[in-house]
């Protein structure tokens, strides 16, 4: 199974190509076989998304989850951890000098 998947030009955000549109699911993302380049330039050159491509995945009962590890974590999401950001309030937070 190919998937299309990029990022959305006004959010940034992960998106799947669903054979329809975009999502940010990566369950809603459609087996685009051999049309796959043909959907990435055209939907590249509508602007709609940035740097898109074409990914390996298998289908399971989930939806696609992509062959890549790198990929698999882009579907899960932003990879930020609140618990583990620097707050400017915390005090124990080290403050960088350059």
């Amino acid at each position: 199974m190919k998937i299309l998947t990029g990022n959305d030009l006004r959010t940034g955000d992960v998106i799947w190509w669903t054979g329809l549109d975009w999502s940010r699911l990566v369950k809603d993302a459609a087996d685009v076989g051999d049309q796959g380049e043909a959907i990435l330039h055209r939907e590249e050159a509508a602007r709609r998304v940035n740097s898109p491509y074409i990914i390996d995945a298998e289908q399971t009962e989930d939806g696609p989850r992509p062959g890549h590890i790198k990929d698999r974590v882009r579907a899960l999401g932003p990879t930020v951890r609140p618990d583990l950001t620097l707050k400017p309030a915390d005090p124990d937070a080290a403050e960088w000098v350059i």
